[in-house]
């Protein structure tokens, strides 16, 4: 679990550092976006993953690394939204927008950390295409739910989808960091 930690941390370190540039470069322009349009992004960056997964042929040169970090990114976000709610205009400084990243992101850790014991690293075994799996799958649940007004009868809310496309798309960036060593 140790290593899982680090390898964890070194991956939230970039996203995090990504953020933070387009923070500087933007503002908190995204406070405006509605959970259904974060939802979307989120979709469409793993759509393009699964593409690359089975095309061989790419026209973009990128790679899946950007767009699970864009996952990351973007998830965060809207569990920063579902907190504060969608403003019509930026109004977050720099400063608490971290505030706030890190807040969520320690959040989801923990998620990760209670379930990786529980499942004993299994995600370890896992190919980075049954994570992208799993991702579409999370996405169209929550789809399915904000189309639903948030209503659920039994299943968990918005916000443990996003935390868990978070967790898979780290797994899949610590499978793609192992296999570039």
């Amino acid at each position: 679990m140790q290593q899982t930690s680090e390898q964890y941390d070194a991956v939230i370190k970039s996203c995090r550092d990504l953020f933070q540039k387009k923070m500087k470069d933007y503002g908190s322009a995204w406070r405006i976006l509605r959970l259904p349009s974060l939802t979307d992004q989120i979709f469409i960056k793993a759509q393009r993953i699964r593409g690359l997964q089975e095309n061989e042929v790419r026209k973009v040169d990128e790679d899946e690394r950007s767009e699970f970090i864009g996952i990351i990114n973007y998830s965060i976000m809207a569990l920063i939204q579902l907190e504060k709610g969608v403003v019509e205009q930026p109004d977050l400084s720099n400063k608490q927008a971290l505030v706030l990243y890190d807040k969520h992101m320690a959040i989801t850790k923990s998620l990760m950390e209670d379930k990786n014991h529980d499942y004993g690293e299994a995600w370890r075994d896992m190919r980075v295409s049954s994570l992208t799996d799993l991702i579409l799958q999370k996405l169209l649940r929550v789809k399915q739910i904000e189309d639903n007004q948030g209503k659920t009868l039994v299943s968990e809310g918005i916000d443990a989808n996003y935390r868990d496309m978070v967790n898979y798309a780290v797994f899949a960036l610590i499978h793609l960091n192992e296999g570039a060593e």
